[in-house]
């Protein structure tokens, strides 16, 4: 097993810089393109990872922490994000970087001396859930989503690397 708290929160707290670096000042066609129909673009990604912030790390983390293994989860909408109207990025990536450091300030402040990660409550889906293991999911939540980002961006040159295009392993 890898799940080291400290090291999880290293990455946590570096996402919304990574974000804002790579996303603050880019033209729309950057942020508005996707991978066709049903797909989300980079403002879409932004939203959701706020969403996630919001209703369901920190406060399934706390539910395992006060409820426990009778406890189960509220499922999670991961399309709620769907339905905001912001289209400024910047906005976006300001209103992330706030909720993201709210929810390490409580996490760590709920931490101290914590030395149980197998804490469990129930995952409406998945059953019995362990507190490292949501905390090793919103971990690579974030990579995977940081991957998607520079995939859909990456895409949207597909046509226009020429030959090169099966040398880039991120367009196939």
């Amino acid at each position: 097993m890898h799940f080291k708290i400290n090291e999880a929160i290293e990455l946590l707290e570096r996402t919304p810089k990574t974000l804002s670096s790579l996303l603050t000042g880019l033209s729309p066609e950057w942020l508005t393109c996707s991978e066709g129909e049903d797909t989300w673009n980079t403002i879409e990604v932004v939203a959701h990872l706020i969403e996630g912030e919001k209703v369901n790390w920190f406060p399934r983390m706390n539910m395992i922490l006060t409820q426990g293994d009778d406890y189960t989860f509220p499922s999670f909408d991961r399309f709620a994000h769907l339905t905001r109207n912001e289209t400024n990025i910047e906005q976006l990536l300001l209103e992330f970087k706030h909720c993201r450091e709210e929810s390490l300030d409580k996490l760590r402040n709920q931490l101290k001396g914590l030395k149980d990660f197998e804490q469990t409550a129930r995952h409406p889906e998945f059953g019995p859930v362990r507190l490292r293991e949501l905390l090793s999911t919103w971990v690579v939540h974030d990579l995977t989503h940081l991957s998607q980002i520079t995939r859909v961006m990456a895409k949207r040159y597909k046509d226009d690397v020429g030959p090169w295009k099966n040398y880039l392993g991120i367009l196939r």
